[in-house]
C-alpha cells in the first residue's frame, strides 16, 4: 500500500495566526472582536478561530460623536487643565521662595506634613507699599521692607484636620528681644521677619513652623484672578490715607453681602477707622482680615474658580513671601480645605498704656494670652 498523500491543508504555503484580544484603547473607540462563521478558507475562515476587528454598527473610519467620546475628551480636558494649573503653581512658588531672608528661615522650627499633622503658620502683613499701581501714591508710603511694621499678625494652626486662627492686634505691648517693651509690630521694623518671629514666639510661647508675609502689591491682582470674593459686611464708610482723591483708598458699603474686587477687598482688610461706625478699630480690622481669608477659601471651592484656576495658580505664590516651596504650599492649601473655615479669634486687650516713642498701646494680660493660645493649639 502506498503512503497517504498529504492533504492540501497540511501543505498550505502560509502560517495561521490567532489575533489578540482588543486593548483598552480599542475598547474605548468602540471596537470589538467578532468571530467570522462564514466565508471561504483562510485565516478568517470557518473553524479557524479567526477574528476581525469591526466598529460596532458603523464602517471603518466613521468618526461620529458619541456620548462615550464626549465624556472621554471632557475628562482629558479637565485633567490637562488641572495639570497646567499645577505646573504653573509649582513654577511660580519656586520663583517666589527665594524672596525670604535666610535669617527668617533659620528662626523657624521644623514642622511635619500638614496633611497629617498640625503646624503653626505665622501670617504677617506689612505696611510696605508698592512703587507702582494702586497704593503707590499713598501719603507716607514706605517702599522698602526694611523699617516696615507688621500691621497684620495672625497665627494659623493648620493641618491634620485642624484649622484655627488667632489674630494679635498690632498695637499690643510686647517685649522685643534685645530691645525692651514696644508695640508688637515693631519687631519687624527693628529686625525684619526673623525678629518678628522671635518676638511672637516669646510673647505667645508657641513655636512657629512656617511664615507667610503678604505682598500688598500682589494682593489685588490675586483677588481679581479668582473673580473677586463675597463678604458680608456692616455699613462701611472708609477713606484710608485721605481716600482715593489723595492717593489712598476709599470704600463705601451698605449692610449686606457684597462682591468685592481686589482693591475693595484690600481696603476692607485695612479698614480700622469707619466713619459710619465709630466702634471700628484695630480689633475689628483683624476680624475683617479673617473674613477675607475665609471668603478666598470659599471662592477657590466654587465652580466658577475652576475656569480661572491656571491664572490663580500663577498669581497665588506672588501674593506672599514664605519659606514654603510648592509641595509644602500645596499641603497647606489641601489642609485648609480639610480643616474647614477657621473660626475668628482675636486676642482681646485688657487695658492700655502709653509707651514712650510709640504712643498709646494695648495691654493683654498673661492670663488672656495663655487662654487665647490654648484655644489656638487645643481648640
Amino acid at each position: 500500500m502506498g503512503q497517504p498523500m498529504p492533504s492540501e491543508l497540511e501543505n498550505r504555503p502560509y502560517r495561521l495566526y490567532r489575533s489578540r484580544p482588543p486593548g483598552l484603547k480599542a475598547l474605548l473607540r468602540g471596537e470589538e472582536a467578532e468571530d467570522l462563521h462564514g466565508g471561504g478558507p483562510g485565516p478568517g475562515g470557518p473553524g479557524r478561530g479567526g477574528r476581525r476587528w469591526l466598529r460596532r454598527g458603523r464602517s471603518p473610519g466613521d468618526r461620529r460623536i458619541t456620548p462615550r467620546r464626549v465624556i472621554k475628551w471632557l475628562l482629558i480636558a479637565i485633567v490637562a487643565w488641572l495639570a497646567l494649573s499645577l505646573v504653573l503653581f509649582m513654577i511660580s512658588a519656586q520663583i517666589e521662595q527665594g524672596n525670604l531672608p535666610a535669617s527668617a528661615s533659620s528662626a523657624l522650627t521644623s514642622g511635619g506634613n500638614m496633611l497629617f499633622s498640625a503646624d503653626t503658620v505665622l501670617i504677617l502683613g506689612t505696611d510696605q507699599r508698592p512703587r507702582t499701581g494702586p497704593g503707590s501714591k499713598e501719603p507716607g508710603s514706605n517702599y522698602n521692607d526694611a523699617g516696615s511694621n507688621s500691621d497684620t499678625i495672625m497665627l494659623w494652626r493648620i493641618g491634620g484636620g485642624v484649622s484655627r486662627r488667632l489674630s494679635i492686634p498690632r498695637d499690643t505691648v510686647a517685649d522685643i528681644p534685645g530691645h525692651g517693651l514696644a508695640k508688637i509690630n515693631a519687631g519687624y521694623a527693628i529686625g525684619g521677619p526673623a525678629l518678628a518671629i522671635n518676638t511672637i514666639e516669646q510673647f505667645t510661647g508657641v513655636k512657629i513652623n512656617h511664615v507667610i508675609i503678604v505682598n500688598l502689591a500682589a494682593f489685588p491682582p490675586f483677588i481679581d484672578a479668582i473673580g473677586g470674593v463675597d463678604v458680608k459686611t456692616g455699613r462701611v464708610c472708609s477713606d484710608i490715607s485721605g481716600g482715593t482723591r489723595n492717593g489712598g483708598f476709599s470704600l463705601y458699603l451698605s449692610p449686606g453681602v457684597h462682591h468685592l474686587n481686589g482693591i475693595q477687598a484690600l481696603t476692607y482688610a485695612r479698614t480700622r477707622e469707619n466713619k459710619c461706625n465709630p466702634a471700628d478699630s484695630d480689633l475689628t480690622r483683624v476680624q475683617h482680615q479673617q473674613e477675607i481669608l475665609n471668603a478666598i477659601k470659599s471662592k477657590l471651592l466654587s465652580p466658577s474658580a475652576f475656569f480661572r484656576l491656571p491664572f490663580a495658580s500663577w498669581d497665588a505664590p506672588k501674593v506672599l513671601r514664605t519659606d514654603m516651596g510648592g509641595p509644602t504650599l500645596l499641603s497647606l492649601f489641601a489642609a485648609s480645605e480639610i480643616g474647614g473655615s477657621a473660626p475668628v479669634d482675636v486676642l482681646k486687650p485688657t487695658g492700655a498704656e502709653y509707651l514712650p516713642g510709640y504712643g498709646d498701646a494695648l495691654v493683654a494680660s498673661p492670663q488672656d494670652v495663655r487662654s487665647a493660645v490654648n484655644r489656638l493649639m487645643s481648640g
